[in-house]
């Protein structure tokens, strides 16, 4: 099924002045969702989802987070955190004269749908988070983008090879998850050192305290075999929910190259979501219900 798509803009203030944002439209109506990418990769990311989802009805919205794919990218780690993301997602939804939305996410993505939950909860419809980091992950997740900091930050001789590189390529003689490796790399040295140096040093994730009081149901899916996205992380966040389906994966690829079980368990979710009495339990996955 052919679904319309439309790239948009809109502008947010923040300590360095106002930026530009991005997004991408899929699809028509009320039914809003909000799809979000991992750290340093772009919204196109989301795309194959989108579309999925967009045939079915729902209203579909993929963003450039600040610093990231199209969006701006300011060379100043002040303007990079948790919060402001998730600040971001709520300006786009003002933009959109959207009232409520399922956000969701992956990775970074996931993290920031979390945020939203809880500075904003009244806006929040449903949340589809894949991949959280928290505290498991930690270790990991130093050790994996330290480096690529440090080096952004001394080296940029290797970032700005690296964007020339990836700018030669053009991306329709590619794969596409080749093209989004690409993108991901596309990016100014000083812009790479300022997200990570925001995302790295500033808040991960909302506490658990905070993750406690969240009531929006939320399609949670982990993985095994993975030390940045833990499915140990997961499994945490999943006993904290209150209202929680846990999928699990069987690996970081399956949503990437074997998206149709994932996919359909995303869609119906956001659909229930949506529908005025939503379903809470589905033979596919693994329901929690925890009495607060």
């Amino acid at each position: 099924m052919l679904v319309s798509e439309r790239i948009g803009q809109f502008f947010v203030e923040s300590d360095g002045g106002r930026d530009r944002l991005e997004y991408t439209e899929y699809g028509s109506g009320d039914d809003w969702v909000v799809l979000l990418h991992g750290l340093l990769m772009p919204r196109r990311m989301q795309q194959p989802l989108a579309r999925a989802m967009a045939a079915q009805g729902l209203h579909v919205v993929t963003l450039d987070l600040l610093g990231h794919g199209r969006s701006d990218q300011p060379a100043d780690p002040l303007v990079y955190s948790m919060t402001s993301f998730g600040e971001q997602v709520v300006a786009l939804l003002d933009h959109l004269g959207a009232e409520q939305a399922v956000i969701g996410g992956t990775s970074l993505g996931a993290n920031v749908s979390l945020e939203v939950a809880v500075i904003a909860p009244e806006r929040v419809k449903g949340l589809i988070v894949e991949m959280p980091v928290l505290n498991n992950a930690l270790v990991a997740g130093i050790l994996a983008f330290v480096p690529i900091m440090l080096a952004a930050r001394y080296l940029p001789v290797t970032a700005n090879t690296l964007q020339r590189v990836s700018r030669s390529v053009p991306r329709g003689i590619v794969p596409f998850w080749a093209g989004i490796c690409l993108d991901t790399v596309d990016h100014r040295a000083e812009s790479i050192a300022s997200v990570l140096h925001g995302v790295i040093f500033g808040r991960l994730a909302p506490s658990r305290s905070q993750r406690r009081r969240i009531q929006a149901p939320v399609f949670l899916v982990g993985h095994p075999i993975d030390p940045i996205h833990p499915f140990v992380d997961a499994d945490m966040l999943a006993a904290e929910l209150p209202n929680v389906r846990l999928e699990r994966a069987t690996s970081i690829l399956e949503w990437r190259f074997r998206p149709e079980r994932l996919t359909t368990a995303a869609a119906d979710f956001a659909l229930e979501c949506w529908q005025e009495h939503p379903a809470t339990t589905k033979a596919t996955t693994k329901t929690r219900t925890r009495k607060r």
